[in-house]
């Protein structure tokens, strides 16, 4: 370890980056704040992977608590956190890994009426979800707030991530065709919205841990301003089961 960091507990928490970035660079990952939406599968190690690598504040919200069935996949859920609410878990182990991390952490469902509030001065946000109603209101949040909006989804083995920013030549809807596209949030485009995510999707534990992990680089590459961001409408997408499926298309 540089002998420069000993001492101070953030950067000797973070030294093993620092031949990576710059101290500026790296200092604005500390002053950064990042919302990440959802703590389960994919949120859970979003969260995990921003605080090891030393963001300054995040806010978090799920309204869900752990069972048995997110045992396979989601790095936050132990035995022992059956029954607790995934926010409070999340906030929990933030703690332990990294004390110098701000951390927010709210248990409760994300609509129009409280995303807001959860986003608040966020410098980006993270789609940590499962549904595509609210991955809309959470897209259209964060182009009005003018921050950018790191998108990630799974299916089985399958996995994709784009980041959309503010000021980018397609949107979240425009991406990926929804019936919201152009209109407003009513009950008929809402109703349409549900209709698109149906069921529970099969899942393993890597699929998402991947995606979180290219989340929060892209986070941590928009924020430093070091690497080059896999912006919409380019889109990474893989397959587990063939791992020459990795690519990075245009759609």
């Amino acid at each position: 370890m540089p002998t420069r960091y000993i001492g101070d507990g953030y950067w000797e928490i973070v030294s093993r980056q620092m031949s990576i970035v710059t101290r500026s660079e790296q200092q604005r990952f500390k002053d950064a704040k990042i919302a990440v939406i959802g703590c389960g599968g994919i949120g859970g190690e979003t969260i995990e992977m921003l605080a090891r690598m030393g963001v300054g504040s995040l806010a978090v919200v799920d309204e869900d608590a752990f069972d048995m069935s997110n045992l396979n996949r989601q790095t936050l859920a132990s035995m022992a956190d059956l029954g607790i609410e995934k926010s409070i878990v999340a906030k929990d182990k933030v703690r332990l890994i990294n004390p110098y991390v701000n951390i927010t952490s709210y248990s409760e469902h994300v609509d129009e009426t409280n995303i807001d509030k959860i986003i608040g001065d966020a410098d980006i946000v993270i789609d940590a979800l499962d549904n595509v109603l609210t991955r809309v209101i959470l897209s259209r949040k964060a182009k009005e707030k003018g921050i950018p909006f790191i998108h990630g989804a799974i299916h089985g083995t399958l996995g994709q991530v784009t980041v959309f920013l503010p000021d980018g030549e397609r949107s979240y809807e425009e991406m990926f065709n929804l019936p919201s596209k152009g209109k407003e949030l009513n009950n008929d485009t809402i109703e349409a919205l549900r209709n698109v995510t149906s069921g529970v999707p099969p899942v393993i534990g890597p699929t998402p841990n991947l995606v979180a992990c290219l989340q929060a680089m892209e986070a941590f590459k928009i924020i430093t301003g070091t690497g080059k961001i896999t912006a919409a409408p380019e889109i990474l997408t893989f397959d587990l089961l063939d791992f020459s499926s990795f690519s990075i298309e245009e759609i």
